[in-house]
C-alpha cells in the first residue's frame, strides 16, 4: 500500500496560511451575520479573546472547508458571552478569555475521540459498556444501518440521501426492500444492494416519496444550487441564530451565581436546564451549559432510540432521566421540573413538543405565574423559516443539501458528492445554540422576559460556506499528505467508514490533535467504567470552566434537582 508522506511546511502553500489570522477573520465575518443578535455591550469582549494555537499552517482536517477557523470563532462570541454574564456580578473587571485551536478542533469530533472502558466508537466489544437504546436495530445491523446514506439515483450524477433515522424500515420498504436481511452481511453487497433499488428512481421521484412517508432523505445539491431555492434563500436572509421575546412582563431575574462545588467559580452555577434532545446537536448545547457549571437534565422518551454511543461524550457533565410525556404521570413530573428550569432545550422538528404541549409559547404560559422568566432554543435541521422547515434531517441531510458533500468530494478529486469526516455540523449548530442559550440568559438578567432562540444544522453549513473553501494550493497539499485510502472514498461510502479513515490519517499527520493533555479520564457510576472526553475549548481567566459529574446512559437518573452529586475526580484539576 502506498503511504502518504508528511509534507513540511517548508514553502509550502500552508506554510502561507495562518490559521490564527483567518479565524479572526471568521470571527469579523460572524459578528456581521450575527449583529442584530448580540448585545451592544459584549462586542467589545468577544472581539477581545484570544487565539492560542500550535499550528503552523496545515489544516487538521482532510477537507476543503475552514472548520476550525468557524467552530473556534463560535467559541469565541460564546465566551465572549459568557464572560458578559460574569460582567454583571463584577462590572467593569478585564479578564483574559481564551480559545485553543487545537481543542476546538477537537471538539469537532468529540465523539470519535472518546473512550468507555478504554474502547471508542469503533471498538468491536464496545456495545458490553453500553445502553441499548437502538431499540429498533438501525445501528447495530449493518444493512439497516446503510438505510441512512448517499446513493445515485435513476440519473448518472444524480445523487439522492436516503435516510431512515433510528427506525430504518420505513426508508427501506420505500425502495422496495425489506426492513430486516440477515442474509446482508457485507458492507459492500449491502450498498450495491440498497442503490440498485435507489436507482430505480430520479431525485424527484426519491422526493415525493420522502415527504408522503415524511422521511428525513434529500437530493444533494451544489452550494450554488442550493443558494438558489426559495429556501436556501429564506435561510441567507437569515443569522445563523435568532432569538425572539416570548413575552416581557417577566421582572428582570439575575443569575444566581451559585456556590461552586471547587473554589474558582463557575459562571452558571445555579441555573436550571431542560434538555429533550436527542443524538449530537441538541446534546451539544445542553453539554456546552454544564461546562459553565449549568446543572443540565437530560430528558429522553424511554420508547425512543437514541444513539448509544453518542451517549458517553454528549451526557459528560449531565444528569439523565426518561420521562414518558404522553403518560399523565411523567407529565406530571416535567411540570413540577419545569417551575424550577431556567432552560429548555428542544432538538426535535418544528412542532413536535407543541404537539405535546410543551412549544415555547406553551412553556411561558405553564411558568408565567412565577413571575420568572425562560428561555426556549430549539435546533433542527432545515431551520425555522423557509419552504422546507419542519422537513425531518440529521447531519448528512444538512451537509448533501447546503452543497458541503459535492465540495467535499470535489476536494478529494471525484465528480461526485461525499459525506465529509465526523457529524462536524453536529457540534458547530451545538456551539450555536449555547450561545443563543446564553444570550436570552443575558437578556432575561438585564431586562427581564422570556426568549425563544432558533438554529439549526443548515445555518451552521451556511456560515461555514460563507467563509469560503481553502485555496486550491491547499487542498492539494492535504491530498499529498493524507493517506492515499482516505482518497478512495466515494459517495455510497457510510459516514463510519468516513470517519474511521479520516480519524487514521489524522492521527498520523497531526498526532499533537490526540495529546492527552487535551482530554480528561474518569470513572462513570452510570456505565460502570472510566470514560475519557474532550476538556473544554475556552478559559476564561478567573473561573473554572469543567463539569463536575461525569456521563452516564440515558435514564441513569430519577427526575429530580435533588441531592445531584459532584464527582472528586471530576474536579482533582480544578
Amino acid at each position: 500500500m502506498t503511504v502518504a508522506k508528511v509534507v513540511q511546511n517548508g514553502d509550502s502553500a500552508a506554510s502561507k496560511y495562518s490559521m490564527q489570522d483567518e479565524t479572526r477573520n471568521a470571527l469579523s465575518h460572524l459578528l456581521k451575520l450575527a449583529k442584530s443578535q448580540i448585545p451592544a455591550k459584549l462586542e467589545q469582549i468577544i472581539s477581545s479573546v484570544k487565539f492560542t494555537t500550535s499550528n503552523t499552517g496545515s489544516p487538521y482536517f482532510p477537507c476543503p472547508f475552514k472548520e476550525t477557523e468557524a467552530i473556534s470563532a463560535l467559541k469565541a462570541v460564546e465566551a465572549g458571552v459568557a464572560a458578559g454574564i460574569l460582567n454583571l456580578q463584577n462590572e467593569g473587571k478585564s479578564r483574559e478569555i481564551t480559545v485553543n485551536l487545537e481543542k476546538a478542533s477537537c471538539f469537532l469530533f468529540s465523539a470519535y475521540v472518546s473512550t468507555v472502558g478504554g474502547m471508542n466508537k469503533s471498538h468491536p466489544d464496545v456495545k458490553s459498556k453500553l445502553k441499548n437504546t437502538d431499540l429498533l436495530a438501525a445501528q447495530s445491523i449493518q444493512y439497516r444501518r446503510l438505510s441512512a446514506n448517499l446513493y445515485e439515483t435513476q440519473k448518472p450524477g444524480e445523487y439522492f440521501h436516503i435516510h431512515g433515522s433510528l427506525e430504518a424500515t420505513t426508508t427501506l420498504n420505500m425502495i422496495g426492500l425489506d426492513g430486516y436481511r440477515p442474509d446482508m452481511t457485507d458492507y459492500h453487497e449491502c450498498i450495491d444492494l440498497i442503490e440498485s433499488h435507489v436507482k430505480q428512481f430520479t431525485a424527484a421521484e426519491l422526493e415525493e416519496m420522502n415527504a408522503a412517508r415524511r422521511q428525513a432523505g434529500v437530493t444533494c445539491m451544489k452550494w450554488e444550487d442550493f443558494k438558489q431555492t426559495s429556501h436556501g434563500q429564506a435561510l441567507l436572509q437569515e443569522p445563523p441564530w435568532r432569538l425572539q421575546t416570548l413575552e416581557s412582563s417577566s421582572p428582570a431575574a439575575p443569575f444566581p451565581f451559585a456556590r461552586s462545588p471547587i473554589s474558582k467559580p463557575q459562571i452558571l452555577a445555579g441555573i436550571k436546564v431542560l434538555e429533550l434532545c436527542r443524538i449530537i446537536a441538541g446534546p451539544s448545547i445542553g453539554r456546552g451549559l454544564a461546562e459553565y457549571g449549568a446543572d443540565v437534565l437530560k430528558v429522553t422518551s424511554p420508547h425512543l432510540s437514541d444513539v448509544p454511543f453518542f451517549q458517553v461524550d454528549g451526557n459528560v457533565g449531565k444528569h439523565a432521566s426518561d420521562l414518558d410525556l404522553k403518560s399523565p404521570k411523567d407529565r406530571q413530573i416535567f411540570e413540577e421540573l419545569l417551575q424550577s428550569a431556567d432552560v429548555i432545550l428542544d432538538g426535535y422538528r418544528p412542532g413536535c413538543l407543541e404537539r405535546l404541549g410543551y412549544g415555547p409559547k406553551q412553556i411561558v404560559e405553564l411558568t408565567k405565574h412565577r413571575n420568572r422568566g425562560i428561555v426556549y432554543v430549539a435546533e433542527d435541521c432545515f431551520g425555522h423559516v423557509g419552504e422546507w422547515a419542519g422537513r425531518p434531517g440529521w447531519q448528512q441531510i444538512a451537509d448533501c443539501v447546503t452543497g458541503i458533500a459535492w465540495a467535499q468530494g470535489q476536494s478529494m478529486g471525484l465528480d461526485e458528492p461525499v459525506i465529509p469526516p465526523f457529524p462536524m455540523s453536529d457540534y458547530g449548530t451545538g456551539c450555536i445554540g449555547t450561545i443563543a442559550a446564553l444570550v436570552g440568559l443575558y437578556k432575561r438578567a438585564k431586562i427581564g422576559g422570556s426568549y425563544f432562540g432558533t438554529t439549526s444544522l443548515c445555518q451552521y453549513d451556511i456560515f461555514l460556506l460563507q467563509l469560503g473553501l481553502y485555496p486550491d494550493e491547499i487542498v492539494q497539499e492535504l491530498r499529498g499528505m493524507h493517506d492515499p485510502d482516505f482518497y478512495e472514498l466515494r459517495h455510497h461510502d457510510s459516514v463510519d467508514e468516513v470517519g474511521k479513515r479520516a480519524l487514521k490519517t489524522m492521527r498520523r499527520v497531526h498526532p499533537e490533535l490526540f495529546e492527552e493533555e487535551y482530554f480528561h479520564k474518569s470513572y462513570s457510576r452510570g456505565f460502570d467504567a472510566p470514560v475519557k472526553y474532550l476538556r473544554p475549548v475556552v478559559e476564561i481567566e478567573g473561573t473554572w470552566n469543567g463539569f463536575v459529574r461525569s456521563s452516564r446512559p440515558n435514564g441513569f437518573d430519577p427526575p429530580t434537582w435533588k441531592n445531584w452529586e459532584v464527582d472528586q475526580d471530576m474536579v482533582k484539576d480544578a
